[in-house]
């Protein structure tokens, strides 16, 4: 492609004649074969989700979250409303289709409709939703509606850059590395580097292509083990 110049020999990038800011995120719920993602209702929510993480043996999935596992129901209770209450992190709970139950939780987050712009974060998943089809379909269902139902241009995954599962994660999931931006926030009193990335709109059309190859049932066997990896599915969509 080659680089557009101005009148006064300057760089300058596409033109985006028919560019509008793109719509808030709806409350309309998303749903797949294995999972439905809906606003966090801590009416809802709390006693199932609070009993999923509690599962966990530790704190250790809580390490790298801006907050701490509530240890009691009551106080998962509070944390649930304050997420609820936020319209930006917008907060989401992912429900197992199979149990009807809440498995995790996940947000849309520093929404920029004017430039099209919005992050994936927050993403908490219980023990039952770790490494299942439904954790990455969760994914897909959030990146299809960014990219096929409201139109934004840039959607992006930030995680402390010492967060090794997180990072792989991202990789894993189709996005791009953009490099680490230094001493980018205090995090629960610790230092944080933040590692960047993203998808972009012209890269999802490959990408869909790759996540419902994945995410067809021929692509399990009867043991629910998958057949073909969703990186091998990425690189043949990317060709």
């Amino acid at each position: 492609m080659h680089e557009r110049i101005n009148a006064y020999g300057q760089p300058i990038g596409p033109d985006l004649p028919d560019w509008q800011a793109r719509p808030w995120p709806p409350r309309t719920p998303m749903i797949g074969r294995h999972c439905r993602i809906e606003p966090v209702d801590p009416v809802r929510d709390a006693a199932d989700l609070f009993e999923a993480y509690a599962e966990a043996p530790d704190d250790r999935d809580w390490t790298y979250l801006a907050t701490e596992r509530p240890a009691t129901l009551e106080a998962f209770r509070t944390h649930l409303e304050r997420l609820a209450a936020t319209a930006d992190p917008f907060h989401h709970t992912i429900t197992d289709i199979a149990t009807g139950r809440p498995v995790g939780t996940a947000a849309l987050m520093r929404i920029d409709p004017p430039n099209g712009v919005i992050e994936i974060g927050w993403i908490n998943s219980t023990r039952r939703l770790q490494r299942t089809v439904a954790s990455t379909e969760a994914m897909y269902l959030f990146m299809s509606r960014v990219f096929d139902e409201l139109g934004y241009r840039r959607y992006e995954w930030k995680c402390d850059s010492r967060n090794a599962p997180s990072r792989a994660t991202a990789a894993r999931l189709g996005f791009q590395f953009e490099g680490i931006f230094r001493q980018a926030a205090v995090a629960k009193g610790r230092s944080r580097d933040t590692a960047w990335f993203s998808i972009l709109d012209g890269e999802w059309p490959a990408l869909r292509r790759a996540y419902e190859a994945w995410l067809r049932p021929e692509n399990f066997d009867a043991s629910g083990d998958q057949v073909e990896r969703l990186a091998d599915c990425i690189a043949r969509s990317r060709g």
